[in-house]
């Protein structure tokens, strides 16, 4: 437990950001999961501009420290890979 007045106020920073960070996690993975679902129907359109609307999410995701850079990129990439082949 928390007992110095710098460890209390640490700890209510750490449940802000907590907060903060989970509903940004929360947020970004409302958009992955409009493109899985623009995929899975079939829609090569919104699939694509379901993809455009998440990549600055993402990014924003990185550069907010809630994900990694690589696991932006590879999670773009994988996506518009799977956008791209739904044209094929």
């Amino acid at each position: 437990m928390a007992n110095s007045p710098q460890a209390k106020k640490r700890a209510r920073q750490n449940e802000a950001r907590f907060a903060v960070n989970k509903a940004r996690r929360s947020r970004i993975r409302t958009y992955l999961r409009k493109v899985e679902e623009a995929i899975a129907s079939g829609d090569q359109t919104a699939a694509a501009a379901a993809l455009k609307e998440t990549q600055p999410e993402l990014m924003r995701g990185v550069t907010k420290g809630v994900f990694h850079k690589n696991t932006a990129a590879r999670k773009m990439s994988r996506l518009s890979s799977r956008v791209k082949a739904m044209g094929a």
